[in-house]
């Protein structure tokens, strides 16, 4: 499926299937050392640079042009968002706007202390999908996608589920049918809604593993 974002006839489709192909190249190469990313701003920069190079194979006509803006900023109600990254494809008169949200947990913060918030990370998640959604919904984008990896492997192969973080699970084969949770994280209150569901499948890649959801 990977190389569908060359041999797909839909230029909308070929640009999804870039982000995906772009996500499997970046994972294998930072699950082989080949890109150090010990921070989420460094796995921004490192997966939009790989996103771009795939973006010329992706237009396949004249008329068919493509781009990446990072921290796009955009109106969300009586609020602004900046979005990670903002996929902008153009095919004649139609665009297609992919909003990308990108989530890196590692277990060794950048300063080289041992990282915490474990619960917050998880509750992050799931926010993201939230705010993904409110991008669908307001025309802001036409489809989102939320792109998460760690290098703990608590988030993904628990071996208990203990806690109230576990509200928001992020284990491998975890099916969420969409819904409410607003379950307190560090003593602050949660009020997240998800109208689609989502299925959590992490690829392991090294040390890491890495997940691509979207809502169905």
């Amino acid at each position: 499926m990977a190389a569908s974002f060359i041999t797909e006839t839909e230029f909308a489709h070929r640009l999804r299937h870039a982000v995906s192909a772009a996500w499997i190249a970046f994972a294998r190469k930072a699950g082989a050392k080949l890109i150090p990313i010990n921070k989420e701003a460094s796995a921004q920069l490192q997966y939009a640079y790989l996103l771009r190079q795939l973006l010329p194979l992706a237009c396949q006509h004249t008329h068919e042009h493509a781009d990446i803006e990072l921290e796009s900023s955009v109106h969300l109600g009586n609020s602004r968002q900046n979005i990670d990254i903002l996929l902008i494809g153009r095919s004649g008169s139609v665009e297609t706007r992919i909003a990308i949200e990108m989530k890196c947990y590692r277990t060794i913060a950048a300063s080289g202390g041992v990282r915490g918030a474990q619960n917050i990370f998880m509750k992050d998640v799931y926010e993201d999908l939230q705010v993904l959604e409110r991008y669908v919904t307001a025309g802001v984008a036409s489809q989102g996608v939320a792109l998460v990896m760690t290098d703990h492997r608590h988030f993904v192969h628990p071996a208990v589920k203990r806690g109230d973080c576990w509200a928001y699970d992020t284990s491998d084969g975890h099916y969420f049918p969409g819904g409410q949770v607003s379950v307190p994280i560090a003593g602050k209150p949660v009020d997240i809604r998800l109208q689609r569901h989502y299925r959590f499948a992490w690829l392991p890649c090294g040390p890491f593993w890495f997940m691509e959801l979207e809502g169905v």
